[in-house]
């Protein structure tokens, strides 16, 4: 591939900037060598303003996303791409988020360029479980495990009732929720159902993929395939 295209592709820029870039001595070899508009180098062997490319599709990240940031560059305000290098919006294919955490929910975020990943986590038939720790206004009354348990709850305005949910309790006014589906404010929805409010949401697993605690909000790191086939279990 020649360097034009690798590098627009993985988002530094469009082939007329980065032919720019180009022209200036931005990249180079392992060795120092400037590449120019008509080298076509190995990924692996090219350093761009004297660092090593992006990694190549498919790529996914894991993104600790804070609150106050939407998951959606249509939308107007901050998103989750002021927090993530310029260039994560405009590889080609994009990175997109793996499911939307609206603009108050906080935590685990994956962003894939992997279409087949991107519908195998967040199909409800592949079953794959997203955990979340949820703040609540009021008292949990007892009755909500059963209740979400169920497979029996309809959503106000919905005729489809929700698959099973799990409820651990771990607090007066707290609680780990772990669900299949993702439909429109969901967890909200629930407890609004049971006669509750949440006043904080956090995504804390996907899969058996746990959000580090190493990493603080608005941080992201790469994820290798181990990590990938975590997050892919049930």
């Amino acid at each position: 591939m020649k360097l034009v295209k690798l590098l627009a592709n993985l988002g530094y820029g469009s082939r007329t900037q980065v032919e720019r870039h180009l022209r200036k001595g931005h990249a180079t070899d392992l060795d120092g060598k400037v590449l120019g508009t008509k080298d076509s180098p190995p990924h692996g062997k090219v350093l761009f303003q004297g660092e090593p490319l992006d990694p190549p599709a498919p790529l996914t990240i894991l993104f600790h996303k804070p609150a106050g940031y939407t998951c959606s560059t249509e939308d107007p305000g901050d998103t989750i791409y002021d927090l993530l290098p310029a260039r994560f919006a405009l590889r080609n294919p994009v990175l997109s988020p793996v499911g939307r955490l609206d603009k108050d929910t906080t935590g685990l975020l994956l962003m894939t360029d992997d279409g087949q990943l991107l519908h195998r986590l967040i199909s409800p038939k592949h079953h794959v479980p997203k955990t979340y720790e949820v703040a609540l206004d009021r008292p949990l009354e007892g009755h909500e495990a059963e209740l979400f348990g169920s497979g029996e709850l309809v959503l106000r305005g919905e005729d489809q009732p929700l698959r099973p949910a799990q409820l651990e309790v771990l607090g007066e006014k707290e609680a780990r929720i772990t669900i299949e589906e993702g439909r429109y404010h969901q967890i909200r929805r629930m407890f609004a159902a049971a006669g509750n409010h949440v006043t904080g949401l956090k995504r804390v697993a996907v899969g058996r993929l746990a959000l580090p605690d190493d990493l603080d909000e608005g941080e992201w790191r790469i994820l290798d395939d181990a990590a990938i086939a975590l997050a892919k279990q049930g």
